[in-house]
């Protein structure tokens, strides 16, 4: 709303209280996901104690004191890597209620803390001075002790994942143990993360000890990967609308079946008019002859190939309505796809199946989501930097569970 001054040598003029541009991107220049306290520690060692530097007073707003530390902390690594795996498990209904359900418990912890920052003058020191000033020390020692070692696993949890998205995505041939007879797939993952999460221990304890003010400079940088990231995820969903991905994916009947040791998806390969048999028969046939012994479920069903993403046009919707859990080894299946079944068959560990590997339920997907709705409290902790503080947390606690829920309910949707 615009106020006039009224002034009888000059016209009306408005006085605006919106801030402009330059101010926002100023504040965007400046923004910091560290929390109160480490920055000022960061000056007083340059300083060496001879002076001590003038308090400066609280500047943060909403938007780039308890917004962006918000969204940093709720976008992380189970959004990218373990979203679409609990909806194809789950199901769009049932990743539904997941979702639901985990946003609503994020949520009235969020009202909570608002009626707590609403309660009088709200101090510096963060959510558990906050709680332990409005309901006592216990309740206070509780809820840091609780946030504290959430905390200290998410970071385990977030190193796992960037080693995961290193070997699997970034850099394939990277991997330092590989799968063979005597050590499966899943332990030389395993030791693989063990080898490069201590890499990466001892590399973040380096930033600690040298200083992170430098990496404070970074947090801009970070906060753009994080929204390049989303918007980059939802190009993607909308592009496969007009031009899907030729993205194929193998099938032996109705099995998935897994490229990693054979590159055509086909019995038989011609070529200059001969006809010789493909990796993938040798992977079910105990010779690469015409007249070898293959296994029945091969012989008598048909090698095919789908589109893995078919768009958000092609109706695929309906297939995933419901869950498909299973235990610790099921094939996975498609049920539409034809197939004809094999009595004397036998499951092969050479044989590319694509399988469960671990047995999957509504509360293990529960359990593996939940950590990604835990990010609202990065707010809260920057109490003593806000302008306002009993304004600001209430109204970005409450926006921050709301954002969390419109997007991944949009990406259950149509990421399928």
């Amino acid at each position: 709303m615009d106020t006039f001054i009224f002034s009888p040598c000059r016209r009306w003029k408005p006085k605006r209280n919106n801030p402009m541009v330059s101010s926002l991107l100023n504040k965007l220049a400046n923004y910091t996901n560290l929390t109160q306290g480490v920055v000022e520690h960061e000056e007083a060692e340059n300083y060496e104690g001879a002076k001590k530097k003038e308090v400066k007073s609280p500047r943060m707003g909403t938007f780039i004191g308890v917004y962006l530390p918000c969204m940093q902390n709720i976008l992380g690594v189970i959004l990218f890597l373990r979203l679409t795996w609990i909806v194809g498990t789950a199901g769009i209904l049932q990743s539904f209620a997941i979702v639901f359900m985990c946003c609503a418990c994020t949520m009235l912890t969020a009202i909570s803390m608002s009626a707590i920052a609403t309660n009088g003058v709200v101090p510096a020191g963060g959510s558990y001075y906050m709680i332990s000033r409005a309901l006592g020390p216990e309740f206070g020692g509780a809820v840091g002790l609780c946030f504290y070692l959430g905390t200290t696993f998410a970071g385990s949890m977030y190193i796992l994942g960037t080693i995961e998205i290193l070997l699997t995505y970034i850099v394939p041939n990277g991997t330092i143990f590989e799968a063979d007879e005597n050590v499966g797939e899943t332990e030389a993952m395993l030791n693989n993360m063990r080898v490069y999460g201590t890499c990466c221990i001892v590399l973040m304890a380096l930033v600690v000890f040298v200083g992170v003010k430098y990496v404070n400079k970074l947090a801009l940088v970070f906060l753009a990967c994080v929204i390049l990231s989303i918007m980059a995820i939802y190009a993607g969903v909308i592009k496969t609308g007009f031009d899907p991905p030729d993205f194929r994916v193998c099938l032996l009947g109705n099995r998935t079946l897994s490229r990693r040791n054979f590159d055509v998806c086909a019995k038989y390969i011609t070529e200059m008019n001969i006809t010789y048999t493909s990796k993938l028969w040798n992977l079910f046939c105990d010779s690469s002859l015409h007249n070898a012994t293959c296994d029945p479920y091969f012989d008598i069903n048909n090698v095919t190939e789908i589109q893995g993403i078919p768009g958000l046009m092609s109706g695929v919707i309906v297939d995933n309505l419901w869950s498909h859990y299973g235990p610790q080894g099921m094939l996975i299946e498609r049920k539409r796809q034809p197939s004809l079944p094999a009595a004397d068959s036998k499951f092969s560990i050479s044989m590319p199946y694509v399988a469960n590997d671990i047995a999957t339920f509504f509360t293990l997907l529960v359990g593996i989501y939940f950590p990604s709705v835990t990010g609202i409290m990065a707010g809260s902790n920057r109490s003593g930097d806000l302008k306002d503080a009993q304004k600001s947390i209430p109204t970005e606690h409450s926006y921050s569970p709301k954002y969390c829920c419109s997007e991944v309910f949009f990406k259950n949707t149509i990421n399928l």
